[in-house]
């Protein structure tokens, strides 16, 4: 994995940079492929982007295999075998963990970019509008709200689970929480983060999918879990049952990526049964 490389002298999760940040340009069918796992979240952000935006002709998309081993993500097929060929195709010299998301360009024969943060907004602006995600007016608080989600929430879980300190732990842990909280409250009066679905939404949700299922027990994130939650957990089944988000969610490939491929974390690889939770509205 070379997560290694991403763990400060203080203990700390630092997560590499993106190494290829080209903006996708505009859609031809047949050029543009998404690599993408149902396992993980960032790459769930764009496969949800994707349903919603209904742009399955214009982007083809490859689903990797769950389970990750020395040589990075499998792809099914075997063209190629492994997804680190393609980072090697593009930039010989990359030495980093080789990530999904990631958009091939078949025309130029390399990665465009991994810069998970602005695929779905390249997509919400340039590649479809319906429904507008990422609406002109909404986007200096979509923006904000992004930023607050990713470091006190996607992120922070990750730094949370892969932390070798204990107070950098409990740091990260404190922020998960406090996060958690706000949107509580936030969402007990609001059927979405803002008055429309939007960005923020996808990107809160795919955290909250993977919460009380991963998070909770494998990053020590056990202060409470989201079914205690009453609001953000209404919220999380509501956006569930769009069948973008559903659709998407697989439970299985989820757990089993976290607890088989992480073991600095779970060294026996045993996959946990349960929780049992009700989906369902």
């Amino acid at each position: 994995m070379k997560l290694s490389r991403e763990i400060s002298d203080d203990g700390r999760f630092v997560r590499q940079p993106n190494r290829f940040t080209d903006r996708l340009g505009p859609p031809e069918p047949g050029r543009y492929r998404l690599y993408a796992s149902y396992a993980c979240p960032w790459a769930q952000r764009v496969l949800i982007v994707r349903k919603l935006l209904g742009l399955d002709d214009l982007l083809d998309v490859t689903i990797v295999d769950p389970i990750r081993d020395e040589k990075g993500w499998r792809v099914p097929g075997g063209d190629p075998e492994y997804l680190s060929e393609l980072y090697h195709a593009t930039d010989p010299g990359y030495v980093g963990r080789y990530t999904v998301p990631c958009i091939w360009d078949a025309r130029d024969e390399r990665i465009v970019t991994n810069d998970f943060p602005q695929i779905t907004l390249d997509l919400e602006t340039s590649w479809g509008t319906s429904p507008n995600l990422y609406p002109e007016r909404l986007r200096p608080d979509i923006d904000i709200m992004n930023d607050r989600l990713y470091h006190g929430l996607n992120n922070a879980v990750y730094e949370a689970g892969f932390s070798r300190d204990q107070q950098v732990y409990e740091e990260a842990v404190a922020r998960v929480f406090t996060t958690l909280d706000f949107l509580e409250v936030r969402l007990a009066e609001s059927e979405f983060l803002f008055d429309t679905l939007t960005d923020s939404d996808v990107r809160l949700y795919t955290t909250l999918a993977r919460f009380d299922s991963v998070y909770y027990a494998h990053f020590k994130c056990s202060v409470r879990r989201l079914t205690d939650y009453p609001a953000l957990w209404a919220y999380a089944r509501r956006l569930h049952a769009i069948p973008a988000f559903h659709e998407t969610t697989v439970f299985d490939q989820i757990k089993r990526h976290y607890y088989v491929t992480q073991t600095n974390i779970n060294p026996s690889r045993i996959v946990p049964v349960g929780p049992e939770l009700d989906w369902s509205l």
